[in-house]
């Protein structure tokens, strides 16, 4: 049984005529009859008297007719309350986000939402990658912002921006004294590196071609404290193009830029398959936007909203 097969026979008991009725639903009149008939084999009934002219129904038909106009209303319904939430731009989201982006975004995206009396209602847990997808598949998140890809097919993802990396070195260390750094020859003597778990370690490790068994003598929780590690001693440590912002002028001469190859990371908003708020997820993006510099934004957010 299919909500086709109930608006035809509707179709056939208003008009009282089957080619009519084929007419209006904008088919063959022989597919409108196979489509009811085999209606009628899975009910075990026979809706239509057809015989009569017009097209008379059957007692049985009658209250088969009755309750399939009660389905499709329903069905209405539920397609009306589906497509309200899907507009609906106000409302509470649950968000994930990484601790190697929340410094970038978070302060940001709390005063946009704040001066922009958008409706939106922001709850942010800072979590490990492996955290929120867990979370987000429970159904405890709506949506995460981490590093992409997720890898995993039970999740959409939307990519939101590219941020690069560069090179945070200390004048005591003779990388210093290059313009720029071969990423794929970087020395791991000196290097300064974030703590297992955290993604950003990982695809830094993976780009720079360093071995898997690399043992640095200090993992940092975050990335301010590898800044002052480099600053008070020596070596160097990687660092995202958005944290630029937050060093003095005199930290800023401590930088250089990553090429062969160019590390670069995708920055994703993710979330689940089933998940139909439209209005919400494009009135956290458009705030993003706000916040990220366009050269940086993905060209497909630049002019397209998110349609699910």
């Amino acid at each position: 049984m299919t909500i086709q097969q109930l608006e035809y026979i509707i179709a056939v008991s208003k008009y009282k005529h089957f080619v009519k009725a084929a007419e209006v639903c904008g088919i063959t009149q022989s597919t409108l009859s196979s489509m009811i008939m085999k209606l009628e084999q899975e009910l075990d009934v026979t809706i239509f008297n057809r015989n009569t002219h017009p097209v008379e129904l059957t007692p049985m038909g009658e209250k088969v007719i009755q309750q399939a106009k009660v389905i499709l209303y329903n069905t209405a319904q539920l397609k009306e309350m589906v497509m309200s939430e899907k507009e609906t731009k106000v409302g509470n989201i649950q968000l994930g986000i990484i601790p190697t982006v929340a410094p970038y975004l978070l302060p940001k995206l709390f005063k946009k939402i704040m001066e922009s009396d958008s409706g939106i209602q922001l709850q942010v847990s800072e979590l490990s990658t492996a955290l929120i997808l867990d979370k987000l598949l429970k159904a405890e998140l709506d949506m995460a912002i981490i590093t992409s890809p997720s890898q995993n097919d039970q999740l959409l993802e939307i990519p939101l921006y590219y941020e690069r990396f560069v090179a945070y070195i200390s004048p005591l260390d003779p990388l210093f004294q290059e313009q720029e750094i071969v990423s794929s020859k970087m020395p791991t003597k000196h290097m300064w590196v974030l703590k297992e778990g955290h993604c950003l370690r990982n695809q830094i490790l993976h780009f720079c071609k360093i071995k898997s068994h690399f043992s640095p003598i200090y993992e940092a929780g975050n990335i301010d404290n590898l800044i002052r590690v480099v600053d008070e001693n020596y070596g160097y440590t990687i660092i995202p193009e958005l944290h630029i912002d937050l060093l003095s002028e005199h930290q800023k001469n401590n930088l250089r830029p990553l090429n062969s190859p160019q590390i670069v990371r995708e920055i994703a908003l993710v979330f689940r398959k089933d998940y139909v708020k439209e209005g919400l997820i494009n009135g956290l993006v458009t705030l993003i936007k706000q916040i990220i510099p366009e050269k940086m934004v993905d060209e497909r957010l630049k002019k397209f909203a998110i349609k699910l």
